[in-house]
């Protein structure tokens, strides 16, 4: 329980930021890039802090611009979330049939292959840039892409502006609004990190938890309305 404990300690983004700047001193943007390579381009990465990592290390470099320089966050993250997608994709693209080969699986069902071809034919590749603003899915669509064997010359494009979207936009927010917040409410956001932590990872939950709502309450009228037909 206790390593469980310190582990979680060390996913909150002000923490994990402050552990790597102990640790790798000025170097601490490869590590910034390194989780955000993982928590977008490996299977296993899928619980690391996504947006709030983002939002929080642009918070922090306008609180401590001695120790964090917001131009190379802003590179060091991006090319982690491009790489990262590139990486989940051609996982997929060369694993898909292996890792996608039974029905009982947790994640990886055929099924979800065939969904995501479907889905990608119906949406278009402007669905890769939305998958880059919500949790979870953002590990595992790049996958589940390359699995369905979508083309790379279309996923490329997308992917690099679903990473400077997502990326610039979060980093940016926390950059600036942190001051606008600071100077309308009077406060120091930097004393209320934790706070800053739970509104934002609230925020990038909402809209999985939206979608999840409306599946779930959207079946069950139309499960009521089959047996009202019947």
């Amino acid at each position: 329980m206790e390593t469980i404990k310190e582990f979680l300690h060390y996913l909150n983004p002000k923490v994990l930021i402050e552990t790597l700047l102990n640790i790798l001193g000025v170097y601490v943007y490869f590590g910034l890039f390194f989780v955000i390579f993982a928590e977008t381009g490996l299977a296993v990465g899928f619980f690391l802090p996504g947006d709030s990592l983002l939002v929080v290390s642009g918070l922090m470099a306008k609180t401590l611009p001695d120790k964090l320089n917001v131009i190379y966050i802003l590179i060091a993250f991006f090319a982690g979330s491009v790489l990262g997608d590139n990486t989940g994709y051609w996982t997929g693209r060369f694993m898909g049939k292996r890792l996608f080969n039974r029905e009982d699986s947790w994640i990886f069902k055929p099924s979800r292959v065939e969904k995501a071809k479907h889905f990608f034919e119906k949406y278009g590749a402007k669905t890769i840039i939305l998958a880059r603003f919500v949790p979870i899915v953002r590990t595992f669509a790049p996958i589940v892409i390359g699995a369905s064997e979508f083309p790379y010359n279309k996923f490329l494009p997308y992917s690099i502006l679903g990473g400077f979207l997502w990326i610039f936009s979060m980093v940016l927010a926390g950059y600036f609004l942190g001051t606008a917040v600071e100077n309308a409410l009077g406060i120091k956001l930097e004393d209320h990190i934790e706070k800053v932590v739970i509104v934002v990872v609230f925020l990038s939950l909402l809209p999985p938890i939206i979608e999840f709502l409306k599946h779930k309450f959207g079946k069950k009228q139309a499960e009521s309305l089959t047996n009202e037909a019947q």
